[in-house]
């Protein structure tokens, strides 16, 4: 692709824009890509230019733009392009994009690029939620799923005029993350493809009075990383996020929940048809016996009354006991603050999961962070250490250990 003199060094991205109303999200994705070091080509469809003019796309890139085969036909772009490419990343790829893709349909220099690019292939899909649901579209999406291509779960908001819904494209960043992901596992195949995998992140509060709760500290950084790991992978995922601050990824369900009970009720939903779980949610052992109505009142001269507490639902022991399916895959999570391996094979001994994932915690560590280590046990009796770094890196090693199991 033509470009400055450093591109050879850089990865090379082709972004294809499709003609829906959130092609100006694109330009975001756009910046994000170029400034982290990608070198971008946009490829708009004639319609996508109704919203974004060819000049906006060119000045972003720093590259021509065109929508058609025979603009500049001595350099073959219909072929050159995305032989290429590093990765091709479509956002938005509206329903008659997904089907062109879909069928092999090559009118455009877009769906001709799309035909001869041997890189990951990314759609972010994006239209109105009956469009979005039609079988139709499901089959055209099962069908690119199918053949490698990454396509993005929609989210659910505002959509053009007074409609919401699922089919909103999702946060640019977020899509962002997901391409940088794809592009980090090089030609790797999505390996979680066809799967779907359930997530629960964050932790619970269980409510004492109106204004006050039992709670921990974790952020929910470690089950988001998973949840876009996964995405990056191929998977359809469900993310149980209990108390976070944190964006949704891109291209997950997200079901928030408050308390042990309401993160048990939406766990075991969403595994009804899992292939994997993996339960990474800081869960109280705990709750308060009795809520009380008003807040609670300090009062001169006496001591506060004890808070009797009883036992929340051991989410993962049931769901490792009472498998939604056959083959179901199910990952715990142990945070400990001493002994750590010994009071993690006693507790993977306990809980009967497949694999647990254990690691030291305190006041300074591992929550809020960006970084962990851990050690994954398997029931098998194998341990396998994760040195300090970004908590994504241990994601992908989890789902390294997943998904031989799942095959």
């Amino acid at each position: 692709m033509p470009g400055s003199g450093d591109a050879v060094d850089k990865p090379k991205v082709v972004l294809g824009v499709s003609g829906g109303i959130a092609a100006y999200k694109a330009c975001e994705l756009l910046r994000r890509l170029t400034e982290s070091g990608h070198h971008v080509r946009v490829v708009p469809t004639a319609s996508a230019l109704n919203f974004v003019g060819e000049a906006t796309w060119s000045a972003l890139s720093g590259n021509p733009v065109s929508t058609e085969v025979w603009d500049a036909v001595h350099e073959v772009p219909h072929v050159r392009i995305g032989q290429g490419a590093d990765l091709v990343v479509v956002a938005p790829a509206t329903a008659d994009m997904l089907a062109k893709a879909a069928h092999g349909l090559a009118d455009d220099l877009l769906t001709n690029t799309l035909l001869t690019a041997r890189c990951p292939v990314v759609f972010a899909p994006a239209m109105h939620t009956e469009m979005w649901e039609h079988p139709a579209t499901q089959e055209n999406v099962a069908t690119l799923r199918r053949r490698g291509a990454v396509v993005i779960e929609p989210a659910v908001g505002r959509l053009t005029g007074v409609d919401t819904g699922k089919g909103r494209l999702p946060d640019p960043e977020e899509i962002f993350e997901v391409c940088r992901r794809v592009l980090d596992r090089g030609t790797a195949e999505p390996d979680l493809r066809g799967r779907h995998v359930v997530i629960s992140a964050g932790g619970t509060r269980e409510p004492l009075d109106p204004v006050r709760f039992l709670g921990n500290r974790s952020s929910g950084k470690q089950g988001y990383a998973l949840a876009r790991t996964a995405v990056a992978r191929g998977a359809r995922v469900t993310l149980v996020a209990a108390n976070t601050a944190l964006a949704d990824p891109a291209g997950v369900d997200v079901v928030r929940v408050g308390t042990a009970v309401q993160l048990r009720e939406a766990v075991l939903k969403a595994a009804a048809d899992a292939d994997a779980v993996v339960m990474a949610a800081a869960v109280a052992d705990f709750r308060p016996a009795a809520y009380a109505e008003g807040k609670i009142k300090k009062k001169d001269g006496e001591e506060p009354a004890p808070v009797e507490l009883v036992r929340n639902p051991d989410v993962l022991a049931e769901i490792s006991a009472d498998r939604a399916r056959p083959g179901q895959v199910v990952v715990g999570f142990a945070a400990e603050t001493d002994n750590v391996l010994a009071n993690g094979w006693a507790k993977l001994r306990r809980k009967k999961c497949d694999l647990l994932v254990v690691n030291e915690v305190g006041a300074t560590k591992t929550f809020g962070s960006e970084e962990n280590e851990a050690v994954i046990l398997s029931s098998d009796g194998g341990e396998s250490p994760v040195p300090y770094g970004p908590k994504e890196s241990l994601a992908d090693r989890i789902w390294d250990l997943v998904a031989p199991r799942l095959a």
